[in-house]
């Protein structure tokens, strides 16, 4: 029986800010995964973010499915995602709600008389974890060899896209091998932080191009964040940092979790009421180019700094 995987434990709080950083790049390198403690976000409120997902996914199908997904916002129902379309199967094993940027008025929020203090919840940990989000990226960036407001310079973290999701994988009772809670994927940006409510499920596979796959179970740990990188960085450092190829296993009991996915850099666009056809093509070419150069400043960052190193062993 392989041994039990153990990622890096990275301690927000630490004062040797490099050591953490190394050992960010440790994990980043290794398995493309890490656990994040002492982050700001307290238990307590972990705790309500579970109990009111709980409450939202225990209503009738018919009243989640007045919040259906839309703009990228609200409810996404069983079965609904695929995210390995190879799979023959009808879907995905999970239902979900998406909460985007709280500042653009698009997310949508069940009634306050139906669950109270629901949104007020989730509106509090989507900004405590942002501010996490932001101490992690200083020290991403350190484990680049970069400057650790690296990320602030380029302007990736004015105003940036962060969306959570909660997540409720249903005990179906079901044996059938090709069914997941979700199937095997990869993220696609920077990186991703995860908490669960301890029930096992997830497992990465760290040689996602060899033939057969081995997967490994990926354990939980009390008041961490599971934290993993995604394309977007695997690209950037060419490699060097692993988006690591993971899924969840359908539960033999319910299970629930919460992601956030920080994307780096978001465009403020001036909305106008009457716009031409010419006018909001320019307005997306214009937006097109601001999101190529933020992306192309990070990329050439980070290819120089480990140039650099590579060439300075």
């Amino acid at each position: 029986m392989p041994d039990a995987l153990q990622f890096p434990i990275i301690d927000l709080s630490f004062p040797d800010r490099f050591s953490i950083a190394n050992l960010i790049r440790q994990g980043c390198v290794d398995h493309g995964f890490f656990y994040l403690v002492n982050h700001g976000v307290d238990e307590e409120l972990i705790s309500k973010v579970f109990e009111q997902s709980s409450n939202f996914f225990s209503l009738p199908i018919e009243e989640k499915m007045k919040l259906v997904r839309k703009n990228h916002r609200g409810y996404t129902a069983l079965y609904a995602e695929k995210l390995d379309t190879t799979l023959t199967t009808e879907g995905d094993s999970k239902e979900s709600f998406y909460i985007g940027p709280l500042a653009d008025d698009l997310n949508q929020w069940p009634l306050e008389e139906d669950l109270p203090s629901w949104r007020s919840t989730m509106e509090t940990y989507h900004q405590k974890l942002l501010s996490a989000v932001t101490k992690l990226l200083s020290l991403i960036a350190l484990s680049l060899k970069l400057e650790e407001d690296f990320f602030e310079k380029v302007g990736a973290l004015i105003e940036p896209l962060a969306f959570i999701r909660l997540l409720h994988y249903p005990d179906l009772n079901s044996s059938s091998e090709e069914i997941f809670g979700a199937s095997a994927h990869s993220d696609y940006g920077m990186v991703t932080l995860l908490v669960t409510d301890g029930v096992p499920g997830l497992q990465i596979c760290r040689e996602k191009s060899k033939q057969p796959q081995v997967w490994e179970d990926v354990p939980s740990m009390s008041g961490a964040f599971i934290v993993n990188i995604g394309d977007m960085m695997e690209r950037w450092t060419n490699g060097l940092f692993r988006s690591t190829l993971h899924r969840v296993l359908q539960p033999r009991q319910d299970r629930y979790s919460v992601t956030i996915h920080p994307l780096l850099f978001t465009c403020s666009v001036i909305s106008c009421v009457i716009c031409s056809w010419g006018q909001k093509i320019e307005m997306l070419h214009s937006l097109q180019i601001l999101a190529k150069t933020v992306l192309w400043n990070v990329w050439k960052a980070v290819a120089l700094s480990l140039v650099h190193q590579d060439s300075h062993p």
